[in-house]
């Protein structure tokens, strides 16, 4: 673990779990738990379980789940260590020194920051050096003032391989901490080399403020246009969006998604100072839920080509997913929103965001535009189109709302319109229902873990070893001796031997069995099903019968799968010996 237990219990007991999800979360309390919507996943049903008794979170529909400070890496999109220090900084509690390996890696990502601090410096003093007339130009010909350049620490990488290199190792980096960085890149043959060369530079600043990965355009039309960082220890793309933290103190009631830096650059100059953009890569649900903790509501403003508003489409369903009011911005007569500033203004744009359309309206159009609704054929096809669609609305208002304003552009009444949607949603009911069916029907698919990653072998054998963690979760001196009842290689999950090999391990040290001794050691997948095992509990009582049944179920499954069999002894003869054995009440 890498911090103190003691601190760890503390920062717990001062971190009740109901209190932090309740910023998150609207809870109510039903029985021994506290239920709300869960967070991490679209759902119009609480599935989502607070145990304040175990202090563990467990989402029943998706699947998430841990202790705190499981809950506020996923909430927040932060490292264990990173969690540590939110959840004292929010206990008022100082962090105790770590251990040396702890130390180390904590000295690595400071060195780190510092590494991109100072790389966002040399850029950016790079920049306005005389020979970099033409990368002044590039920016200034895009509009921007000076003001804004600074403001976003825009810099200038030099079309040299060994410029930022030498000056970075002339501060006392090393290059191995540059590659971490992913500032530079190896050669077939070895070498060293500037990843970013003759590029216009777009520091990327996470809300805390620290510079942690890069963007770079190039000043001609040649390829790639766009070169950004790598996944590196402090920057992950998916936890991160561009120019957030100067968006979160927006007084704005919405943010605005762009597709692009330069784009979120412009409308930040031009006052709409609630732009953000995803960082390289299509918007994934998680940088979803980061904006639906600043705002409810987004106006989507994507380029308006094909591929902006193919991109806008899988945007919605993201954003939809988190709860967010959608709105989707039309640019008439500009490629994007920095080319419409230019040519129309400020106030112009701001009208553009006040008409901007509901997603369903977005969605229709885009519908329409590929039918010629002048033809009866195309009409029908329409029709269909968006009658799918429409059926995946929730709510009847706007269902009706929309399906009317579908009926109009195609010419036929509100009635028809209304018979296709029904037909629609009675398809989907059908084929819920069905899934429904099978996979009630199918017990091996329901007891597999939600991660398919964690896929069971043998499911007799991982439900017996399930309820053993749980049994040895609820009573720690079950533990004794289990290490010959139960030897680990009899598990057949890896996951579970894993936790159960920590489990044995903990009990040597005499140290406590619980959740937190588990946070920041597992997988996030990994907690998630520890905390799936743990959340039904036991009732109170004795339960080493219990416990010897499941230790049996696992040791005959062993022997059907041949694990345990006496040399060159036939499997199924030594599952013979053993019933045999058992009846006679010999254990083996």
């Amino acid at each position: 673990m890498p911090f103190d237990r003691i601190f760890l219990d503390e920062l717990s007991a001062r971190n009740d779990i109901v209190e932090v999800v309740s910023q998150y979360v609207q809870l109510k309390k039903s029985g021994m738990n506290y239920f709300g919507l869960c967070p991490f996943h679209n759902e119009k049903t609480a599935s989502f379980s607070v145990s304040p008794d175990k202090q563990i979170f467990h989402c029943f529909g998706c699947g998430a789940g841990g202790g705190v400070l499981t809950f506020v890496m996923k909430a927040e999109g932060l490292t264990f260590p990173d969690a540590v220090h939110f959840l004292a900084a929010r206990a008022g509690i100082p962090v105790p020194a770590q251990g040396e390996a702890d130390r180390q890696a904590a000295r690595q990502r400071e060195r780190l920051y510092a590494l991109c601090k100072d790389a966002a410096r040399f850029y950016y003093d790079t920049l306005w050096q005389p020979q970099s007339r033409a990368a002044q130009q590039y920016f200034l010909s895009r509009g921007l003032h000076r003001r804004t350049m600074n403001r976003f620490g825009l810099g200038y990488a030099p079309d040299s391989f060994h410029a930022l290199l030498d000056a970075m190792t002339a501060k006392g980096y090393t290059r191995e901490e540059l590659q971490q960085a992913g500032l530079v890149s190896k050669s077939e043959k070895g070498h060293l080399y500037d990843r970013f060369r003759g590029r216009a530079m777009f520091p990327i600043i996470d809300v805390r403020g620290n510079v942690i990965a890069f963007g770079g355009r190039v000043l001609d039309d040649s390829k790639p246009k766009y070169l950004n960082s790598p996944e590196t220890p402090i920057f992950h793309k998916s936890r991160n969006l561009f120019a957030l933290n100067l968006s979160k103190t927006t007084k704005s009631d919405y943010f605005i998604l762009a597709e692009g830096y330069m784009d979120v650059i412009a409308l930040h100059q031009a006052g709409f100072d609630s732009a953000v953009a995803s960082l390289g890569t299509a918007l994934t649900e998680e940088q979803a839920r980061i904006i639906a903790r600043h705002t409810g509501r987004i106006v989507i403003s994507y380029d308006a080509d094909g591929a902006g508003q193919s991109a806008a489409q899988r945007a919605i369903d993201i954003l939809k997913k988190c709860d967010l009011q959608v709105k989707v911005l039309k640019i008439p007569g500009a490629k994007d929103p920095d080319e419409f500033i230019k040519a129309k203004g400020a106030d112009a744009f701001r009208n553009l965001i006040e008409r901007s359309e509901d997603h369903n309206a977005y969605r229709l159009e885009q519908i329409a535009a590929k039918y010629d609704l002048e033809d009866d054929e195309a009409r029908v096809l329409f029709l269909r189109d968006a009658a799918r669609m429409l059926a995946g609305i929730d709510s009847s208002i706007e269902r009706e709302v929309y399906a009317g304003r579908a009926a109009k552009m195609a010419g036929v009444t509100p009635e028809a319109m209304g018979v296709e949607v029904r037909r629609e949603q009675n398809i989907r009911r059908k084929k819920r229902r069905a899934a429904e069916r099978r996979e009630i029907r199918s017990p091996i698919g329901l007891a597999q873990p939600k991660d398919r990653s964690l896929a069971y072998t043998d499911i007799r054998s991982a439900k017996a070893e399930e309820n053993v963690l749980r049994l040895l979760f609820s009573d720690q001196k079950l533990i004794a001796g289990m290490e010959t009842a139960l030897p680990p290689v009899w598990f057949s999950a890896p996951v579970l031997r894993k936790i159960y090999e920590r489990v044995l391990s903990l009990d040597r040290d005499g140290q406590i069995v619980d959740i937190l001794s588990f946070e920041g050691w597992l997988e996030p997948n990994e907690m998630s099903l520890l905390s799936g095992i743990l959340e039904p509990g036991l009732p109170p009582g004795e339960h080493r019968q219990e416990l010897a049944e499941y230790i049996d179920t696992i040791r005959m499954q062993r022997i059907k799968d041949g694990t345990l069999t006496k040399a060159g002894e036939d499997p199924l003869l030594t599952f013979g010996r053993i019933k045999k054995t058992k009846r006679g009440r010999t254990m083996i």
